[in-house]
């Protein structure tokens, strides 16, 4: 496995268990359940477009914070698929991550609306009373949004579902702290350029602004003042 930044980046991320689920939302037209292509099979037979998707992917460059290495792509949802995974880790705590799934169906597909679909999940642990507040989930979902429109990004078909959950422990469990979870499950069809090819370099850099600011992270130029990012954790992760 390659990374996409310069630096050597860790095989196994830390917290990434949860993003090997189900990444389908129902827009994909299956049941999120078992295989296609991962990187490096049947790259002979690959599309081009599909190739130079993969491979703007691969020479993306993002912000040091964000780790990222590709993944096998979950199986059945596409012909062709490809998979990243990544985690914004600072001073050694794992701050966010999450998983992004390049799908390509040459023939087309009706949900989509398109011959490629980007499935994503990102997930984030907040502090409690950020998880009580009622907009959380729209705001949330508008960083995922905003982050298109931020870089220029035309993209159709978007769809998702924003959940938090808390987490309470009692008996032998009771001295550790209450935690609370951010999960962001989104699919979208990028616009396809001239070439045949989306942009997904522009695409992974927009998620990766989602990945940053989920974690309270501050934008990298800060020139939205209208949008607020989560305050950043401090202190270790709970472990389960």
């Amino acid at each position: 496995m390659s990374s996409l930044r310069t630096g050597p980046v860790p095989l196994n991320l830390p917290g990434m268990a949860a993003a090997q689920g189900h990444l389908s939302d129902g827009t994909d037209g299956t049941d999120g359940t078992g295989g296609a292509r991962g990187p490096g099979e049947g790259a002979d037979d690959a599309p081009p477009g599909f190739r130079a998707a993969v491979r703007a992917l691969r020479e993306a460059r993002l912000r040091p914070e964000i780790e990222v290495e590709a993944t096998p792509p979950p199986r059945r949802l596409a012909p062709f698929a490809y998979a990243l995974e990544a985690a914004v880790v600072e001073d050694g705590e794992d701050l966010s991550d999450g998983r992004l799934v390049l799908l390509h169906d040459p023939a087309g597909h009706d949900a989509w609306k398109g011959t490629f679909r980007l499935v994503t999940l990102v997930r984030a642990e907040l502090e409690p009373e950020m998880a009580a507040d009622p907009l959380l989930p729209e705001v949330c979902w508008s960083w995922l949004t905003g982050a298109f429109q931020a870089r220029g990004l035309v993209h159709g078909e978007p769809s998702g579902t924003v959940t938090r959950a808390s987490s309470h422990h009692f008996g032998g469990l009771s001295a550790r702290r209450p935690a609370s979870q951010i999960e962001i499950r989104a699919s979208w069809t990028p616009q396809a350029e001239s070439g045949g090819a989306p942009d997904t370099a522009g695409h992974l850099t927009a998620w990766s602004d989602l990945l940053a600011r989920i974690a309270g992270l501050p934008p990298v130029a800060a020139t939205d003042s209208s949008v607020v990012s989560l305050p950043q954790r401090r202190g270790p992760r709970p472990q389960g």
